[in-house]
């Protein structure tokens, strides 16, 4: 019995002496590549871009110190504007029947239905596609349909829109519907069970033990889906490329009216003004700001009924 025990001393000791401290005392050395890596590919990034909004330049090597000029000439651009609250709508509509699209095929393919495999594969196929092809792609697919009506995509605004939300919605479906399953698959059985055994309608226990199962999921794909959301670029760039223009006859000046925030930042960057670039620069930092704030309260707000449930 003392052999045992000595054995079993000897072996915690050897976890905790020559394991753990190690690793506690150069844990660091693992980290190091990774901090270095954010530093230099985010970090210094980020503060170089933030200085330079509120500068005049033609590079980043030669700028102009300008203050807050920059900020001000956002205020007197009404295409930004308007953008921000094209995005804004565009991200409540797409972000609601996406993660309802996905949650539903989830919910269908954890049914056991036969070939849930395939189904899950054909569903996350399309998220594989980078965004400027399915842009491409789902442009002579709505031309095609619409030609039979002597019409285009970039004749409306509302075909604009929503070509971009079927878009969307075809190319995030699947990616949502995987962490919804994973979801569904680790709510308890014995909770349904016993619902079942209570007698509660499939909708009752849907909505009172699957869904507050399952927030946390859901808490992730909102917040994807409304990053992604905002953040929209290379679909819009190859679908619609901010058209059709509306020519406002007093300002002489077109509006883009499917033209998203990041395509915004994008077409001012590219323009020839003297304080172009630092316009650019101080939009994407407003974005970025927008972006972090509007992602926060989600999280926070989600991660309450988490709490709660």
């Amino acid at each position: 019995m003392k052999k045992k025990k000595k054995k079993a001393h000897s072996s915690a000791a050897v976890n905790s002496k020559l394991l753990r401290r190690p690793i506690r005392r150069f844990g660091w050395l693992f980290l190091l590549p990774m901090a270095i890596s954010f530093l230099i590919g985010f970090i210094w990034p980020f503060l170089q871009g933030l200085f330079l909004s509120f500068c005049k330049f033609r590079t980043t090597k030669k700028w102009t110190f300008v203050g807050i000029d920059n900020y001000l000439r956002i205020l007197d651009d009404e295409q930004f504007l308007y953008s921000f609250i094209y995005t804004a709508i565009w991200t409540i509509v797409s972000v609601v029947l996406i993660n309802v699209i996905a949650f539903a095929v989830a919910y269908a393919l954890t049914q056991g239905i036969k070939g849930t495999n395939f189904f899950r594969t054909v569903f996350f196929m399309p998220n594989l596609i980078g965004g400027i092809v399915l842009g491409y792609i789902w442009s002579m697919i709505f031309d095609g349909i619409l030609s039979y009506y002597n019409t285009n995509i970039l004749e409306k605004t509302e075909f604009g829109f929503w070509g971009l939300i079927i878009l969307m919605c075809w190319q995030q479906v699947g990616y949502m519907m995987i962490i919804y399953v994973a979801g569904l698959q680790a709510v308890p059985e014995d909770m349904i069970e016993a619902a079942k055994i209570d007698g509660a309608s499939g909708w009752k226990t849907l909505t009172r033990i699957t869904i507050p199962n399952v927030m946390p999921s859901i808490t992730i794909c909102t917040f994807l889906s409304l990053t992604n959301g905002f953040k929209l670029y290379d679909q819009n760039l190859a679908l619609t490329e901010g058209l059709p223009g509306v020519l406002d006859k007093a300002t002489g000046l077109n509006t883009y009216t499917t033209e998203m925030i990041a395509l915004n930042i994008s077409k001012t960057f590219g323009q020839s003004g003297a304080f172009s670039k630092g316009e650019a620069q101080a939009k994407a930092v407003i974005f970025f700001i927008l972006v972090a704030t509007i992602g926060l309260l989600q999280l926070t707000s989600t991660r309450k009924k988490e709490v709660q449930q």
